[in-house]
């Protein structure tokens, strides 16, 4: 079989990466695809746009693609899976329909309230409703959350410590800093704890969680400084044990794709619930996403041991039920971003980056974030430039090899954190 992996970053490296670890799948074409893709082996990258529908649509026939595996969340949200359903092409990604529970907060926070999924208290108001929205903000005080409606590439959020940063949030989310995207903001209760990822994979009938990870958005080392997409991540995390997956299952994963399905919503790709999980162990959905993340796929996917096209053909077909349980490798993942100096501010691209043969030849994965191939050489491309990942039988394991990757890349200005996974590393000396 070929497939065609939809996206240019490290999620869409890795998708392609264990795509190809599959006896059935011969090649994984990749639009536009980055440096990695162009050098792994049986990948070739196309150069079409990730919202070109019409050179998908001609590619999937050009090349007798068999399935189609949409990475970001943009093409999930402009219909891309709806325009590829009409033209019976067979692809895992949910419907636009299905893709608001991402692509809008407001429409995903009403979602939540009406099914009973567990979430922080909130309200939603429009650019023209900017006395009520300030007056919000003074009734409930500080630390408050102030969260741009639409999609703002992660950027869109801002968690205020005092009331005067929230109204600040406020006046420049309608102050078109997110254009449309901000137009509507929603102002809900800062919850304290820890965060943690669970990605389910569903056909919209049944629902199967991965492995839970937790990650670290922060770009400074102890959780500092302002967030990033995530500069690094393991799995599975400890925070999220068998009793607390089942209870997510219960409350969160089934619940979703009941009502989903009771609104005529075919959701067939992932649910991706940001959790936050208090001291008490109480849960509470942050977000839903509707696709893989990242970095987490890139610390999820190497653990998996069932052929990752049997996964995602089984939502496809709607045939989850009938799927054996997921197989899963022993032991820990660790991956470990790195981004380019400035990063999530000004960075520069067009650096040379060398190491990476090395660091694959001490048992690392560099899966490329923001890369491309240039006259044989791979340059940046982008903040996040690669997740170094690294599978160990603990995580003191896994982080050691995986930083040991890391210091065999270097390209100018390269920064990481070296603290990534402190939360389960022992103390280091």
């Amino acid at each position: 079989m070929k497939v065609l992996v939809v996206g240019n970053g490290g999620r869409e490296h890795a998708l392609a990466w264990k795509l190809l670890q599959s006896n059935t799948v011969e090649t994984v074409f990749c639009v536009p695809g980055n440096g990695g893709t162009a050098i792994l082996e049986n990948c070739q990258n196309l150069s079409l746009t990730a919202t070109d529908f019409y050179g998908i649509k001609e590619a999937v026939k050009t090349h007798e693609i068999g399935l189609v595996v949409i990475g970001p969340e943009v093409p999930l949200a402009m219909g891309l899976a709806d325009y590829l359903h009409q033209e019976k092409i067979p692809v895992f990604g949910p419907s636009q329909s299905g893709a608001q529970l991402e692509a809008s907060k407001s429409w995903a926070k009403a979602f939540m309230q009406d099914v009973g999924i567990p979430t922080a208290r909130s309200q939603t108001f429009t650019d023209e409703e900017i006395p009520q929205a300030l007056a919000y903000v003074e009734e409930q005080g500080a630390p408050i959350v102030v969260k741009a409606d639409g999609l703002a590439a992660g950027k869109g959020v801002t968690v205020a410590a005092t009331v005067e940063e929230a109204k600040a949030a406020i006046a420049e989310s309608f102050g078109g800093k997110f254009g449309l995207s901000g137009e509507c903001i929603v102002i809900e209760e800062c919850l304290i704890g820890q965060e943690a990822s669970v990605l389910a994979i569903t056909d919209g009938l049944t629902v199967r969680p991965l492995l839970p990870a937790q990650d670290h958005k922060a770009v400074g080392e102890g959780d500092t400084g302002p967030n990033t997409g995530g500069m690094g991540v393991y799995a599975p995390a400890p925070l999220v044990t068998p009793e607390m997956m089942e209870r997510v299952q219960r409350e969160v994963l089934e619940p979703a794709i009941a009502s989903l399905r009771d609104r005529n919503i075919d959701y067939r790709g992932v649910l991706y619930a940001g959790l936050m999980i208090s001291q008490e162990g109480d849960i509470k959905v942050l977000e839903f996403n509707c696709r893989f993340g990242d970095p987490e796929t890139q610390a999820i996917l190497p653990l998996l041991e069932t052929p990752l096209d049997e996964v995602l053909l089984a939502c496809v077909n709607q045939t989850l039920a009938e799927l054996p349980p997921l197989r899963w490798k022993n032991g820990a993942s660790a991956c470990v971003v790195m981004a380019a100096g400035g990063y999530p501010g000004d960075y520069k691209t067009g650096d040379v980056i060398t190491g990476l043969e090395q660091a694959e030849a001490i048992g690392a994965v560099t899966f490329h974030a923001g890369t491309e191939l240039q006259n044989g050489q791979v340059l940046t491309k982008g903040g996040r430039v690669l997740g170094v990942t690294a599978i160990g039988t603990d995580f003191d394991d896994a982080f050691a090899k995986a930083y040991q990757g890391v210091e065999q890349i270097h390209f100018e200005g390269s920064y990481y954190r070296r603290d990534i996974g402190h939360r389960v590393r022992s103390p280091i000396a």
